[in-house]
């Protein structure tokens, strides 16, 4: 009876093949008494005979398997097979040689004869068949003396404009954070996009010794590994790592030993401890809240991804839209007139909800000065407008209020919308604590909502159809 797929006919012309175990392939693998596998590099003959004999166990159960394929009929090829120049049959290493001679070593050619007629007496559904002399015929294919048609040709190019999309593959002023066809796929690799848009492959110092978290190396990579150090944390559980001071210097010391960077231990374990446990001032109706409180098993998702539609998105629209309803319309460079059509995708670093409101935080390791003075709160919006953070944060609040209105059946804006958090790493000891929080207004949202969507908006916001 099969115990898979089966197919009408089956055809097996190489059944009596075998690849019998010689000990010249090391190491050995066998299995011992309990059914242990062992390995051996200086296999024994017993070891040798020990590994054949489970082979050919496994022969057989294929056989077994393959004879029970067919629901009609099964073609068998049997042959006495020779290995190079040698007399002696290898016909009985093979599991239906084995079969057929019971383990016998087959005498000469001439016996597979009595061995297949003496399986086939008696039996009507095994039929013994000689194989066909070879002839000189060949296949020749039919020719099709059918006229062809003639090949069509489009008046006009076909145009593919579905694609998706994410914030890292927007095109503002003269920079291309991502190709339109690299959103990224990990968290990761939004990261190297996402932060201190410097050449990830252009020679920099390394500083070995470790120095204040200023001194840290910049760029793409090390503003990962400031992230991961989060993440890890995170998915730990922020008040279990915040609460482990040994380890969390464990974990830092894993990682920055892999990289060469020991010197940078002691720093990044006390920068980690400090974001942990500092109180993060959010909304002023809001009590300040660390990470190191985000104790509940359902209060935070780290790297939360999402996707939705986006029915012709007018980019232009969309950023005339955030440009007039967040930090008091200041200029910034503008965006290049695209659609977006398909999908929308990102990762947010951290969702987490604080007294009844939901908030997105984001990690940024851009370098804005040699010390703690850098991290204003005007410096920090400064380094939103110029790398367009604001276009971030609005469509993460997107993702995040079409979640809530999937999710609660009360869910109001104003009541349940936190807002957006920035937490540029390198200023955590500052007077600021590198923490920028940002909460557009509903009518942003909910008009980029309907922009998305391919809805009309009011008539009086910007990007409106007339």
């Amino acid at each position: 009876k099969a115990k898979g797929l089966q197919y009408p006919l089956v055809f097996l012309p190489f059944i009596c093949s075998s690849k019998p175990v010689d000990g010249s392939r090391l190491p050995l693998q066998f299995h011992d008494a309990d059914g242990k596998s062992q390995i051996s590099l200086q296999p024994t003959e017993a070891l040798i005979q020990q590994a054949d004999d489970e082979r050919l166990a496994e022969d057989l159960r294929l056989l077994y398997v393959a004879l029970t394929r067919s629901e009609h009929a099964c073609w068998l090829g049997v042959a006495d097979l020779k290995r190079g120049n040698a007399n002696t049959s290898m016909l009985h290493r093979s599991a239906l040689g084995y079969l057929l001679g019971g383990g016998a070593v087959l005498a000469e050619s001439a016996e597979l004869n009595v061995w297949l007629r003496h399986l086939a007496q008696g039996c009507e559904a095994i039929a013994l068949q000689p194989v066909p002399e070879p002839t000189d015929e060949r296949f020749s294919a039919p020719r099709n003396e059918a006229a062809l048609v003639k090949l069509l040709v489009p008046k006009r190019r076909a145009a593919e404009n579905w694609w998706i999309a994410s914030y890292s593959a927007l095109r503002i002023g003269d920079t291309v954070t991502a190709g339109a066809d690299e959103s990224p796929d990990s968290p990761q690799a939004q990261k190297l996009f996402d932060d201190e848009r410097l050449d990830p492959e252009a020679p920099r110092d390394i500083l070995t010794s470790g120095g204040d978290i200023h001194r840290f190396p910049r760029g793409p990579n090390p503003g990962t590994f400031l992230h991961g150090l989060l993440e890890w944390a995170g998915n730990e559980g922020f008040a279990i790592t915040a609460h482990a001071p040994e380890k969390l210097q464990d974990a830092v010391a894993r990682r920055c030993n892999r990289r060469g960077w020991a010197g940078w231990i002691n720093t990044l374990s006390d920068w980690l401890q400090h974001m942990l446990n500092m109180p993060l001032r959010l909304s002023p109706d809001a009590a300040p809240v660390a990470l190191g409180e985000l104790d509940q098993p359902n209060q935070y998702r780290v790297e939360m991804e999402f996707w939705f539609a986006s029915n012709n998105v007018n980019v232009a629209q969309m950023d005339a839209l955030v440009r007039r309803f967040t930090h008091d319309n200041a200029p910034r460079a503008a965006t290049e007139t695209v659609s977006l059509n398909g999908m929308f995708k990102g990762f947010i670093d951290l969702t987490f909800e604080h007294e009844g409101r939901y908030y997105v935080a984001d990690y940024k390791s851009n370098w804005l000065g040699s010390d703690d003075s850098a991290y204003t709160q005007l410096a920090m919006e400064t380094a939103i407008l110029d790398n367009r953070y604001d276009l971030q944060y609005v469509l993460y609040l997107l993702a995040l209020h079409r979640q809530l209105k999937t999710r609660m059946a009360d869910y109001d804006y104003d009541q349940h919308m936190g807002g957006a958090l920035y937490l540029f790493l390198r200023g955590s000891r500052s007077a600021s604590q590198g923490a920028y929080f940002t909460r557009p207004p509903r009518e942003l949202i909910e008009s980029l909502d309907l922009l998305f969507q391919g809805k009309p908006i009011a008539h009086d916001l910007p990007g409106a159809l007339a």
